[in-house]
């Protein structure tokens, strides 16, 4: 049996791919906002329901540019428990990031904790949809409200996710998406900044093309994060099967969700706050009751090629270039802390088959086993 990856990308079938390619090549635009880009940018807008989209090469420089942006300086307010691009994007804008704790349920930003962590030089709050499921946006606005605070959020897996009936890609001042070959919606590499005004849209836009307003007049240190036609074609295409590969990650989740459901010492972390969601990832926490450690269990579905992700781990906070950061101690952080010793992202994509689901599954039986022989 061929292995298992924690993910794969959804790819719909190739010939379905040459009407854009022809299209391309005919109309000699390759990138800078070409018509692929432009169609892609609005069909994004109507099929999540936003106003203004700005399609980027991928979801870290979208980051840099939001925090360009939105003229971001001094400390924001973060989670450790995320991928390390966001903090990097702090760092690459001489911003000091401030670790908090998340929440054990949601495993996002507590809010709780943001209030506590507020200085003078806090300027922004860079809250998490971990694995899709939603902050507590309300909370945290009326926390920015409060200290005059921006709020961008890493949206990069949420994509499509509703809350309150409306796409989570409205809350806060900026959401920034990723459009990476392992994410739900992708582009093979890509992103997108989510703004709420067409003002703000032009300043990303300008910014992410070398600050250029014209041919003769920069305005600003911008970057090169523009989406070249191919990807943007890939995003068009990617459209057509979106409904049909979440409907096939929802079977999945729910499969998982049946065979583990009774498995001493295995949580099957639940979705948690959204209306729709999108099921880009099935992290699971190993607890002290399970017979293995989360790291021999990981080891054990590797060497039976099933290749799960330690997703997130280890923390931001922990390594060298943050864990000097007096809000990187431990202490400061048990939650995240415990958490990030426990999580496995077991794999979900819409290529899976019901056979390979139980698969997985049937490995959990088998490691218990074995580590009663052991």
């Amino acid at each position: 049996m061929g292995k298992i990856f924690v993910t794969q990308p959804h790819l719909p079938p190739l010939d379905e791919f040459y009407p854009y390619l022809q299209e391309i090549w005919a109309g000699k635009t390759l990138t800078n906002g070409g018509p692929m880009h432009q169609r892609l940018e609005a069909e994004l807008c109507d099929h999540l329901g936003v106003q203004h989209i700005s399609l980027f090469a991928n979801g870290t420089l979208a980051l840099v540019t939001a925090l360009q942006a939105l003229r971001i300086t001094g400390e924001v307010i973060t989670t450790p428990f995320s991928f390390v691009a966001g903090a990097h994007s702090l760092l690459w804008n001489g911003i000091k990031p401030v670790f908090v704790d998340i929440d054990p349920v949601s495993l996002n930003i507590d809010p709780r904790r943001i209030e506590a962590a507020i200085t003078p030089q806090t300027t922004a709050i860079m809250p998490v949809h971990c694995y899709g499921n939603p902050c507590d946006v309300d909370a945290i606005q009326r926390i920015a409200d409060n200290y005059n605070l921006r709020v961008i959020y890493d949206a990069a897996h949420a994509f499509g996710v509703t809350r309150g009936g409306a796409s989570v890609l409205n809350a806060g001042d900026l959401s920034i998406m990723s459009f990476h070959a392992t994410k739900v919606f992708n582009t093979f590499e890509g992103g997108a900044i989510v703004s709420p005004d067409a003002k703000t849209k032009q300043r990303i836009d300008q910014l992410k093309n070398f600050g250029f307003v014209d041919e003769v007049t920069v305005v600003a240190p911008g970057i090169n994060g523009k989406m070249s036609e191919i990807n943007a074609a890939f995003g068009l295409l990617q459209l057509q099967h979106i409904e049909r590969a979440i409907a096939r990650r929802r079977e999945i989740d729910a499969m998982y969700r049946r065979l583990l459901g009774d498995v001493t010492g295995i949580t099957c972390v639940a979705p948690t706050g959204q209306d729709t969601a999108n099921y880009s990832y099935f992290p699971i926490l190993v607890g002290p009751e399970y017979p293995m450690s989360r790291d021999e269990l990981y080891e054990f579905m590797r060497a039976n090629d099933v290749l799960g992700r330690r997703y997130f781990y280890p923390l931001i906070s922990s390594f060298p270039m943050y864990r000097g950061l007096p809000s990187a101690a431990p202490a400061n952080l048990p939650v995240a802390t415990a958490l990030a010793l426990q999580v496995i992202c077991l794999p979900i994509y819409p290529a899976m088959t019901d056979d390979d689901v139980e698969r997985v599954a049937s490995l959990f039986s088998l490691s218990e086993r074995c580590a009663l022989v052991y």
